[in-house]
């Protein structure tokens, strides 16, 4: 986690002793919410599952939710049990396990190749992004895992923190955007195969295309950190840019249903 201020210094990292969890990270969002803070807080993951290519979640089910705050009760119920935060007891169940693609267990309604997509993985896919899908749980591309768990985090922050554009954006508070943290690397400059930074002088020269200052030197510099520090640093640079909030193919449904990726036109 990296955090910024207003003006152009560098986020810097923010590291609690005995290091994160998702718990602390939960603990920290609900900080922000009692304390009204103004900030805008990106979390790399998928909200949701992808819906409008087939109308449903989990096609066929009768029990698939209708939107997707009523998926992350779902998720959050059904693995109540584990700890952590996790979501194992979620992808145990004998019909959600069918549009999974899980280590030595792929379902027979997983879609095949990359996966079904979101409208809004469809639009990075436009920009020259490689999206993957939420229903792939194996391998490097596999984003599945934290999206679920992060859905277990907004639905215990449902009500008490806007996640946009499921929510209305407040004048003032907080307010949870989903990122992609190569849209950050991108408007960095960063070519397309080098996106990730594991040294100062080239987290220091894509700060700069940012307009931020030179970042104060860490003591291991691993993708994690920079990813952190330089999507901290974009989503201040783009933050009141009107037509970020207000994707020309951003509908009502999909709002409600599959949600949006901050930065993707």
């Amino acid at each position: 986690m990296a955090h910024a201020v207003t003006g152009d210094a560098a986020p810097h990292l923010l590291a609690p002793e005995g290091g994160w969890s998702r718990g602390a990270i939960l603990d920290s969002l609900r900080h922000h919410a009692e304390a009204r803070t103004d900030i805008l807080i990106g979390l790399d993951l998928s909200p949701a599952l992808p819906f409008v290519d087939l109308g449903a979640y989990f096609p066929g089910w009768s029990q698939s939710p209708p939107d997707a705050k009523a998926l992350w009760a779902l998720v959050d119920e059904a693995s109540s049990d584990d700890d952590h935060l996790a979501a194992a007891s979620f992808l145990r169940d004998p019909e959600v396990r069918r549009h999974f693609r899980q280590h030595l267990d792929c379902g027979d309604l997983f879609s095949g190749g990359r996966g079904r997509l979101r409208i809004c993985e469809s639009g990075q896919q436009a920009m020259g992004l490689s999206p993957s899908s939420c229903f792939n749980l194996v391998g490097a591309a596999q984003v599945g895992k934290s999206s679920l768990t992060g859905m277990r985090v907004l639905h215990r922050l449902n009500g008490i923190v806007p996640v946009w554009p499921f929510d209305p954006v407040l004048d003032a508070g907080p307010v949870i955007v989903e990122i992609y943290t190569t849209i950050a690397a991108r408007a960095a400059r960063l070519r397309k195969g080098i996106s990730k930074i594991r040294d100062g002088e080239t987290l220091d020269l894509a700060l700069e295309a940012l307009g931020t200052a030179p970042h104060a030197p860490l003591a291991k510099y691993d993708d994690h950190a920079t990813d952190a520090i330089l999507t901290t640093a974009w989503l201040r640079a783009v933050a009141n840019r009107p037509e970020l909030w207000h994707p020309d193919a951003l509908t009502p449904h999909i709002a409600r249903t599959e949600g949006w990726t901050f930065g993707v036109p």
